[in-house]
Parts: structure tokens; sequence; C-alpha cells
């Protein structure tokens, strides 16, 4: 199973200048255990390309990488896990293109589409968005912290949560049985993603103690 307790997202403009390879790599350094590569508007190819590159970066770490909505360049890299979308391919289909042994992540935005999860089939839930984000400016509608310990509580697996968030979120996100916070601006683009990353992953430890 992936550590969902720090969940690193990376986005491509945001992770301008250094790129979303050297971000990743900084955020491992400093304890990040878990990398999406999200990268909406690549081509599957473009995304191997660049799954590779982090795969290369990563490896020994032991760090895992997560392919975002692209349930291709997941097969062809042979990553740890792939993570989609309401929108996006069913969960029922990715789960049979992928085989049994990738790891499947679903997007939850509602206490409904958490009932209705097929535990026989989704791994780990993104639940949120929890706080509006300009990092994906088509999210659903922000459920809170309340709205999250209800969707949590609506889901057999367990939930990483995603929308806005940062290191001081860290208790209130834990507090819903929440098993982590997933981030994107907190790292990404950040003057030092390695120390940005060592206070998210020192704010979760705090919180779980």
């Amino acid at each position: 199973m992936l550590d969902l307790s720090a969940y690193l997202v990376l986005d491509p403009v945001l992770c301008q200048p250094l790129g979303m390879v050297e971000t990743a790599r900084a955020a491992v350094a400093g304890g990040m255990r878990t990398v999406q590569l999200r990268h909406k508007m690549a081509s599957t190819a473009e995304r191997v390309a660049v799954g590779r590159a982090l795969q290369e970066t990563l490896a020994g770490s032991g760090a895992s990488l997560v392919v975002n909505d692209d349930v291709d360049a997941a097969v062809a890299l042979g990553a740890d896990a792939v993570h989609v979308g309401q929108g996006d391919i069913p969960a029922s289909e990715a789960r049979a293109r992928i085989g049994p042994d990738m790891i499947l992540g679903l997007s939850v935005e509602t206490e409904d589409q958490a009932r209705v999860v097929d535990v026989d089939i989704v791994d780990y839930i993104g639940a949120g968005p929890v706080f509006g984000t300009a990092t994906k400016p088509d999210h659903a509608v922000p459920v809170g912290i309340a709205g999250l310990a209800r969707i949590v509580a609506q889901c057999a697996r367990p939930a990483v949560a995603i929308g806005g968030l940062t290191a001081a979120h860290a208790v209130d996100v834990l507090g819903t049985g929440a098993k982590g916070l997933a981030v994107v601006s907190a790292v990404c683009g950040r003057p030092d993603p390695t120390a940005a990353a060592r206070g998210l992953v020192r704010a979760v430890e705090d919180a779980r103690s």
C-alpha cells in the first residue's frame, strides 16, 4: 500500500523553475514517500518520458510513483499506482486494464460517491477538495473539514485528503480519520521544496502523536 501520510502531487507549472523531477527529488529528500505525476496537458508518450525520469530519480528512495488519470502510461511505466477521477475512466475499467497488483486510487468528492466505492476494485480514495485551490480551477465544491470527515466515514478504504492543504491543516485532517494530506502548492514552487516537505512530514508525525 502507498504511504498516504504526506503525498506530493506534481504540477508542471508550479514546479517551475526546478521542474517536476527535481522537485520530486527534493521532496523525497524531505521525507515524502508518495509522488503523483499529474500532467494534464501532456500526451501519454510525454507522461511516460517524465515518469521514467521520475523513476530513475526515486530509485532506492523507497518512494512510490503514482500516475494521474493515464492508465496506459501507468502500465507502460509499471508504476506503483494509478489515480483516476470521477470524470475519467471508470474505476472498474481501470482495474481491468492494470490488473490485480497495481494500486488504484479514486477521487471522491461527495458522501454519495464515497458510499458506493467498490472496495474490491479501489485501494484508496483521494477525498476533497477540502478547500478551494487554484491548482485545479475546475474542482468540485470544497467540502471543508467537516465534509471531509463525512466522506471518510462513508468509505471503507483509506483516504488521503486533498485541496488547498498545508502543514497547518495536519491536525484537523488526521482528526477526520484521513490517513494523510496530498499537497501541490505547499511543496511545488517553494524556494526550498525539501524544507517544505520536511515541515509537512513533521506536522503529520506530530498530529499522530
